[in-house]
C-alpha cells in the first residue's frame, strides 16, 4: 500500500529540509524584496504573513503538490457534504453545518441535518432571550444574573475562551462562570459569592455520565437545594446540553430545558452548537450569530479557494514543513491581544487531541512527526518569561504571533506600545544578531577589547527562527469566529496529509476508564493487588494519610 511519504513531493521536501541549514531567513529577505507579497494572504480582515518561514517558492510548490496528492481537495468536499470521514467511529464531521448561515442542505444518512441545527438554534435563541430579558426567573421569582457552565474539555475550553475574548462586547445583564475541574476548590470558589436564587447552571455533557462534570453538577444541585428545599427548583435553575435524555430527566432537568447534541460534532469543535449557550447568554444571541457568521465566511473561503490562495491550507503547510520535515517538535501560540489569553489553551486541545496520533487511518504506525506540542501565553507577558528560550536556546520553536490593528478597548498609548513589541519580536527571531553586530554595539560603550570578547558570545542571537504573523483588523465576534475556523481547517488539512483520523480521541479514554475502577478503592474498598507496585503503594499511602 502506498503512503504519502512515498510520493515524489515528499521526497523532494526531505531533500530541501536536508539543505535547510544552509539558508538563513535574513538572506532570503535580502535577496527578494517581494518576499512578503509572495508569502502573505488576506481574507476577512485577517492578514497571514508566512514569509518568516524557511521556505522558497520551490518548497511551497512542493508542499502544495503534497496537499493535492494527499487528496485535501477531495476530502474537503467530503467533509462539507456529510461523508463519514471519522472512520474509526463511522461518523460525519459537521461542525461547519452548525454555522451554515446560507442554510445549504447537508445530508447525513439521507437526512438534511440543517433542519435539526436550525431547530436547536431557534430554541437556543428563545431561551437566551427569555433569560436575558428576565422572563425566565429563579425559584423565588428573582431575575437570573449569573450563569455557571459545568463541563470539561470541549464543553468548557471553547465557551470559556470565547467569553473572555469577547468580554468588551458583553453588557451587564449576565455574569458567566466556568467549572471544569473536579477539584472541589474550583466549584467552591465559583459558588461562594453567588446567590442561589439568581444562578442558572448549564450542564454540558453529551452522555451525561462524564465523571468530572456529573460530580460538579451534583455538588451544584446540592448547593441549590440547601437554599431552595424544593426539588422543583432544579427545573428552574438547571439546563442540560446532552443526548442522554433519560439521565437528564432523572437529574431533575425538564425536557424543555434540554438541548440536543449530535454524534457528528466532536467536543473540541462544538462551541458553535448549543455548547455555546453560555456565550450567547453572556453576549446576547445577535453577537453569537456574528461569531457563527465569521466562521461560516472562513468555511466558504476554505471550501472554495484554490489551495495556493487558501489561508487554512497555507497555515497547515507551514506547520507540516516545520514539524514533519524540519523536525521542530513544539509550536508556540503567542497572542498580543489580552482578550485572547486562553486561545493557546483552546488550541492545545483542538490540535493535540485531533492530531496527536501515531497510527494512520489504516491502523498502521506512521513513520514521521505529526502534531507538535502546542503551548503558549500572552506574548507581552511571555517576553519576560520564556522568550529567552525562544531566542537563544538550542530548541527552535516555530511560533504564531497574533495581534490586532485596532484594540477592542482603546487606552491612549497602550496599543502602540503593545504592537511595537509584536513587530519587534518576529523581526528579532528572524534576523537575530551576529557576533560582529554585537561587538560593534559593545564597543560604543567604551568597554575594553577583552570585555567585548568575553560578552560577545552571550549576546549573539542566531535568528532564523520561523514565525507566522496573523494580524486582525480588530478582535470582534465575527473576526474571532473566522480565526477559530482558520485553525480548525488547518487541523483538518494536516490530518489529511499525515493520513490520520483527526476526529477521534481514543487516547483520552484509557485513563478515564482506570479512574472509574480506582475511585471505589479510594472510598470503601481494598486496593486491587493487580495494580503495579508503584500505583498500589501510592493508593495505599494516600488512604493511610486521609484524616491524619
Amino acid at each position: 500500500m502506498s503512503h504519502i511519504c512515498d510520493t515524489e513531493a515528499w521526497q523532494l521536501l526531505k531533500q530541501h529540509a536536508a539543505n535547510a541549514n544552509n539558508q538563513h531567513l535574513r538572506d532570503l529577505f535580502a535577496n527578494d524584496p517581494e518576499r512578503f507579497n509572495t508569502f502573505s494572504l488576506k481574507t476577512q480582515n485577517i492578514l497571514l504573513d508566512f514569509s518568516k518561514n524557511l521556505i522558497t517558492t520551490e518548497i511551497l510548490t512542493n508542499l502544495l503538490t503534497l496537499a493535492k496528492e494527499a487528496g485535501v481537495e477531495e476530502k474537503r468536499e467530503r467533509m462539507f457534504h456529510g461523508a463519514k470521514i471519522n472512520t474509526t467511529e463511522n461518523r460525519a464531521v459537521l461542525h461547519t453545518a452548525l454555522r451554515n448561515r446560507t442554510n445549504t442542505p447537508v445530508f447525513v444518512d439521507n437526512e438534511n441535518v440543517m433542519d435539526a441545527v436550525n431547530h436547536e438554534l431557534n430554541r437556543m435563541k428563545e431561551f437566551v432571550n427569555s433569560v436575558r430579558k428576565g422572563r425566565r426567573r429563579g425559584y423565588s421569582g428573582k431575575r437570573i444574573t449569573d450563569v455557571v457552565n459545568i463541563g470539561i474539555g470541549g464543553s468548557d475550553l471553547g465557551p470559556r475562551m470565547v467569553t473572555q475574548a469577547l468580554k468588551p462586547y458583553a453588557d451587564d445583564r449576565i455574569n458567566v462562570h466556568f467549572v471544569s475541574n473536579v477539584d472541589g476548590v474550583e466549584i467552591a470558589n465559583v459558588l461562594r459569592p453567588l446567590n442561589p436564587e439568581r444562578v442558572l447552571f448549564v450542564v454540558a455533557s453529551k452522555t451525561f455520565t462524564t465523571s468530572e462534570t456529573m460530580t460538579n453538577a451534583q455538588t451544584a444541585r446540592n448547593w441549590l437545594m440547601s437554599s431552595a428545599f424544593d426539588e422543583r427548583a432544579v427545573a428552574k435553575h438547571f439546563v442540560a446540553v446532552s443526548s442522554n435524555t433519560d439521565a437528564v430527566k432523572a437529574f431533575g432537568i425538564s425536557p424543555d430545558n434540554t438541548f440536543q447534541m449530535w454524534d457528528w460534532v466532536g467536543g473540541r469543535f462544538s462551541l458553535w452548537s448549543v455548547i455555546g449557550l453560555p456565550i450567547a447568554l453572556y453576549l446576547g444571541f445577535k453577537q453569537f450569530e456574528e461569531l457563527l457568521t465569521g466562521a461560516h465566511e472562513m468555511d466558504i473561503h476554505f471550501r472554495d479557494e484554490p489551495l495556493e490562495k487558501n489561508m487554512p491550507t497555507l497555515l497547515a503547510l507551514m506547520g507540516i514543513w516545520n514539524s514533519t520535515f524540519l523536525g521542530h517538535t513544539t509550536q508556540a501560540i503567542l497572542p498580543y491581544d489580552w482578550p485572547l489569553a486562553r486561545f493557546s489553551a483552546y488550541l492545545q486541545q483542538a490540535e493535540m487531541e485531533s492530531n496527536g496520533k501515531s497510527i494512520n487511518k489504516d491502523g498502521e504506525p506512521v513513520a514521521y512527526t505529526t502534531v507538535p506540542v502546542i503551548w503558549g501565553a500572552l506574548g507581552i507577558d511571555g517576553q519576560h518569561a520564556f522568550y529567552q528560550y525562544l531566542h537563544q536556546s538550542n530548541t527552535i520553536v516555530p511560533a504564531d504571533f497574533i495581534g490586532s490593528v485596532e484594540s477592542s478597548t482603546p487606552v491612549r498609548g497602550h496599543h502602540e506600545n503593545l504592537m511595537a513589541n509584536f513587530f519587534a519580536q518576529t523581526e528579532a527571531l528572524m534576523n537575530g544578531i551576529d557576533p560582529d553586530e554585537v561587538r560593534s554595539n559593545l564597543s560604543i560603550n567604551n568597554l575594553s577589547e577583552s570585555e567585548v570578547e568575553r560578552l560577545t558570545p552571550h549576546k549573539v542571537h542566531s535568528g532564523n527562527r520561523p514565525t507566522n504573523t496573523i494580524l486582525l483588523q480588530r478582535l470582534d465576534p465575527r473576526t474571532l469566529g473566522a480565526l477559530i475556523a482558520l485553525y480548525e481547517h488547518k487541523i483538518f488539512v494536516q490530518g489529511v496529509i499525515w493520513e490520520i483520523c483527526s476526529f477521534d480521541q481514543w487516547g483520552v479514554e484509557l485513563g478515564k476508564t482506570l479512574a472509574k475502577q480506582i475511585l471505589p478503592e479510594l472510598i470503601d474498598k481494598d486496593t486491587n493487588e493487580l495494580h503495579d507496585s508503584s500505583t498500589f503503594n501510592l493508593i495505599e499511602y494516600f488512604k493511610s494519610k486521609r484524616g491524619t
